[in-house]
């Protein structure tokens, strides 16, 4: 049975939403950290988030896979891009990143709607 990826990012900004009102100081430090890096820059966002999901499949980062599957899709990245994307991360996080990778795959298409 597959994941159900929408309920998981729910679930993510709900937990993320409690820690940030319990730690406003420092929580609110790494939004605008989040925020900046995000933005177009030399790099258009796409682009980073489609680094930060390949980064999330190496480290094996369940609710990060999700939390950028579905920013890439928002970025308008392709399938194609993203699986070329987790084929990078494969070859550098080796076997369970294909495991993982398979994982991001399934999350993005969820949020993509294919």
């Amino acid at each position: 049975m597959s994941k159900d990826f929408a309920e998981r990012a729910k679930e993510i900004d709900l937990n993320s939403r409690e820690l940030f009102q319990a730690a406003p100081g420092p929580m609110g430090a790494y939004r605008d950290l989040m925020t900046k890096v995000s933005a177009d820059g030399v790099l258009d966002g796409k682009t980073k988030e489609l680094m930060a999901l390949a980064i999330s499949v190496a480290i094996r980062c369940e609710g990060c896979i999700t939390y950028h599957a579905r920013a890439s899709s928002k970025k308008g990245a392709s399938r194609e891009e993203v699986a070329e994307t987790i084929t990078v991360a494969v070859e550098m996080g080796g076997g369970p990143a294909a495991v993982y990778g398979a994982e991001a795959l399934a999350a993005f298409d969820q949020f993509d709607g294919a």
